[in-house]
């Protein structure tokens, strides 16, 4: 979708990155004279782009007063795929899968986060529900910090008929998270094709969503609180697997 506000250093550099014909304009802050924007502002010119100079008011109210460090362009989010792309993108795979499934988190922050752990941690797809649920917009991409631009966000019609079809055409393992499961999370074996489906923020997995899981687990406590955010406990469960990986080669 163009026209689009992408803002912050970090989405803006990988938005040139990953395709500098979807950025149209970019504006910068010119009262600034730190290095990072100095570099970004060279790669722009690099790309063939002619930043505009601007200031910090101008910039504030164009993002309604988003952290834009200083820099903002306009162009086209990434946009997320449909079901059609997971089979094509599992079957280019040469090892076995690791996708985060999130049912129903809504709070960009949150889902900006969790994209930014699922990139780092490998994950080779990220799939959430169409309704009820967040997508990709300009603050969900300035958390992510590029990582909405390198990991395909698959957005689903019905998410339980989507991890029936994981469990039945690609023996993807699917594993909930739940505060109450009997499992410990690392007494769980997350090494081989594997779907780690984080569940809304305060409510959790619904339930058909949960019935549809193979193995639940939980996160042990040891404090007062009953829970973590969700993308905290997000990343949590993703380096475990990548721990376990490693040590499975």
């Amino acid at each position: 979708m163009s026209g689009q506000l992408i803002v912050g250093i970090h989405a803006v550099r990988t938005a040139l990155k990953h395709g500098a014909q979807r950025v149209d304009t970019l504006w910068f802050d010119a009262a600034r004279r730190d290095r990072r924007l100095r570099e970004l502002l060279d790669e722009a010119r690099a790309a063939g782009l002619r930043p505009q100079a601007s200031d910090k008011v101008t910039l504030d109210r164009m993002t309604a007063g988003a952290n834009h460090q200083g820099v903002v362009a306009q162009g086209e989010l990434p946009t997320s795929l449909g079901e059609a792309a997971l089979d094509a993108l599992l079957g280019a795979l040469d090892v076995p899968p690791l996708l985060l499934v999130l049912d129903g988190v809504t709070d960009p922050h949150n889902l900006g986060a969790c994209l930014r752990s699922a990139d780092g941690a490998g994950v080779h797809a990220v799939i959430a529900p169409r309704d009820r649920a967040g997508g990709l917009t300009p603050v969900v991409c300035k958390v992510a910090s590029g990582a909405a631009e390198t990991i395909p966000f698959v957005q689903v019609t019905n998410l339980v008929r989507t991890l029936r079809y994981l469990q039945d055409s690609h023996r993807v393992f699917v594993v909930g998270t739940a505060g109450d499961a009997p499992l410990d999370l690392y007494q769980a074996d997350l090494t081989g094709p594997l779907a780690l489906v984080m569940g809304a923020e305060g409510e959790g997995m619904r339930r058909l969503t949960r019935e549809t899981c193979d193995q639940l687990v939980c996160l042990p406590m040891a404090g007062q609180v009953e829970s973590l955010n969700v993308s905290v406990a997000t990343g949590v469960c993703l380096y475990e697997s990548v721990r376990q990986r490693r040590q499975a080669r």
